[in-house]
């Protein structure tokens, strides 16, 4: 009874390996069946803004069906490219990730078509806490003495004059894909040419702040700006002038006067030792 157990637990074994086996062969030969193309991807993580060398690429098999548009197939297409973007190890090229043929490295590279990168300086507080990184979007906040007429008062005024600015570089440092809060001296923001104007201006006539945004938040928010007397809620005086109104002029009346009697003619007539007075 012992041997034919046994013998039976071989046999099964043997079916249970050989249908394992065809199996594996089936499926090997339908991966072998399946079109592929070679694909270009990174061998080392690349930061933004970096000149791609062959010892960054490498190329693997790329199903057909599925291989992403704008990619690469030999390694040599991409020497000398620079990133305008993080590429991470494995990450398929493509173009849309390079910037323009001919553009050299650094952050120059980054920059949007049509914007400018412009560097303020910020401390602790003013950078968020080292939480405005490369990559997040931030408001820029100005406080300043607002200018007033001849004789008035200067108000102190704080308004947000900048709205969803890019930040591109903490430093000396645009990596995007680190999220450790950086205290930094100097943050360089992207802009357009009239934004950058308006935040030369802001921080020669006043103090800076950065507050930062939600990546997904695109809403703009149109502010007054808010003074010292607003933020403690003073009421503001009206000023009530104190000149008397002059009287309504009243409507002249005429007096009627005596009827004027209408001119007369006399004639002084002397006769003899006399003389009289006729008047007609």
């Amino acid at each position: 009874m012992k041997n034919i157990k046994a013998i039976g637990l071989i046999l099964l074994a043997l079916l249970t390996g050989l249908a394992a086996a065809i199996y594996a062969a089936g499926w090997i030969s339908r991966q072998g069946g399946i079109a592929s193309n070679k694909v270009v991807v990174a061998a080392v993580d690349i930061e933004l803004g970096s000149r791609v060398n062959p010892q960054m690429l490498t190329t693997v098999d790329w199903p057909s069906g599925s291989v992403p548009n704008g990619s690469f197939s030999e390694i040599k297409a991409l020497d000398e490219r620079v990133v305008k973007v993080g590429v991470l190890r494995g990450e398929a090229l493509i173009e849309g990730k390079l910037a323009p043929v001919g553009t050299q490295g650094g952050l120059s590279a980054v920059i949007a078509s049509g914007k400018r990168a412009m560097t303020v300086r910020v401390n602790d507080v003013v950078g968020v806490a080292g939480f405005a990184l490369p990559g997040n979007y931030v408001d820029v906040m100005v406080n300043a003495q607002q200018d007033r007429g001849r004789g008035e008062e200067a108000l102190q005024i704080s308004k947000t004059v900048l709205e969803k600015v890019l930040v591109l570089a903490v430093a000396q440092e645009a990596n995007r894909d680190d999220t450790k809060p950086k205290v930094v001296s100097a943050v360089t923001l992207e802009l357009s040419l009239e934004d950058s104007e308006k935040l030369d201006l802001a921080r020669s006539v006043g103090t800076l702040s950065l507050v930062l945004r939600n990546q997904m938040d695109k809403t703009t928010v149109a502010t007054d700006g808010i003074t010292k007397g607003q933020l403690f809620g003073a009421k503001e005086i009206v000023q009530v002038s104190t000149t008397a109104a002059p009287a309504p002029a009243r409507p002249r009346t005429h007096r009627a006067g005596p009827a004027a009697q209408p001119a007369s003619q006399c004639v002084e007539v002397i006769q003899h030792s006399g003389s009289s007075l006729t008047c007609f």
